[in-house]
């Protein structure tokens, strides 16, 4: 009985995984103006539920070709004794956090690709959004 996967095996799981998440990307791109009117909810469903689920818990139908688990968004408050980091929430989604523990960054840099879509304050004020969207998702 085999136990772990074969070099090859891994490779070509990962190359799904790339190609699912380029191609939710390149159907999900979106201009300045497409964007500018999205809550929360509905950038949270375009741009992170194809990986974290439609509810948030990490059961996207990408999430099962990923290298690393998906994390269940709706209880980050619980991981953190009931308060909701929002500026570490903020950080992971811009960019500017990687938790090296976990290896490579494999969640797109959100902050990124709104900047390069729209400029700087339209994209921080997308990234508001979307953390106050997974604040209101918390479960105790």
């Amino acid at each position: 009985m085999r136990t772990g996967r074969t070099h090859a095996e891994s490779l070509q799981r990962r190359s799904k995984a790339c190609l699912a998440a380029s191609l939710f990307l390149w159907a999900t791109g979106a201009g300045a103006e497409e964007l500018s009117s999205y809550s929360g909810a509905e950038l949270y469903q375009r741009f992170c539920a194809s990986c974290h689920g439609r509810s948030g818990q990490g059961n996207g139908p990408v999430a099962s070709e990923l290298k690393v688990t998906v994390p269940d968004l709706t209880r980050i408050a619980h991981r953190h004794g009931g308060d909701f980091p929002a500026e570490d929430v903020r950080r992971i989604i811009d960019g500017r956090t990687v938790h090296m523990a976990h290896g490579t960054r494999t969640m797109p840099i959100w902050g990124y690709e709104f900047r390069a879509a729209q400029g700087e304050q339209p994209a921080d004020e997308l990234v508001r959004r979307l953390v106050e969207y997974l604040r209101s998702i918390q479960i105790s």
